[in-house]
């Protein structure tokens, strides 16, 4: 028996619904529940991945994941893996890319996207590349979801996909 084809529509919509009750658990500060409107976290968000991105060129890989989530609950998918947990994300960053600016490249982002979901979530889309010395320069596409957490805007879950090589 063949599986039955999801159109893109509905798979669409179903990714929207998981993101949004992925995001809806928790409290979050600032989240505008006393009536007041909550401030636009586009800023705080832009501003969490141009440190990241100044953190890695200059190799500081420590500094680059202050913009997720210190948990054994962050996600992040990658390569048709899931890995879970703040530590296991940097100890695959790490045997990924090394700890030098010259093995991690040059990080950029670009197509930025950011969807504010109220409730102190949030979700972005964009892309990711790398430039080494010598030419070479993978990239790809990534979605992350951000919550306010204790004040801070963070990574709480990660897709990223490389491009077709």
């Amino acid at each position: 028996m063949k599986p039955a084809r999801v159109s893109r529509t509905a798979a669409v919509a179903v990714l929207t619904l998981v993101l949004a009750a992925g995001c809806a658990g928790g409290r979050a500060t600032g989240s505008g529940m006393d009536g007041a409107s909550a401030p636009d976290p586009r800023p705080e968000i832009e501003r969490v991945l141009t440190e990241q991105a100044a953190a890695w060129n200059r190799g500081d890989l420590e500094a680059f994941m202050d913009g997720y989530w210190r948990s054994p609950d962050l996600v992040f998918t990658s390569g048709g893996n899931v890995q879970r947990g703040w530590q296991t994300t940097l100890d695959r960053y790490v045997a990924s890319y090394g700890t030098s600016p010259e093995t991690m490249g040059r990080l950029t982002f670009s197509e930025l996207e950011i969807h504010p979901l109220g409730d102190g979530a949030a979700w972005a889309l964009g892309r990711w590349a790398l430039e080494y010395e010598g030419g070479e320069s993978p990239g790809g596409v990534f979605s992350l979801v951000f919550r306010e957490i204790d004040g801070r805007w963070l990574i709480v879950h990660d897709h990223t996909s490389s491009d077709p090589e």
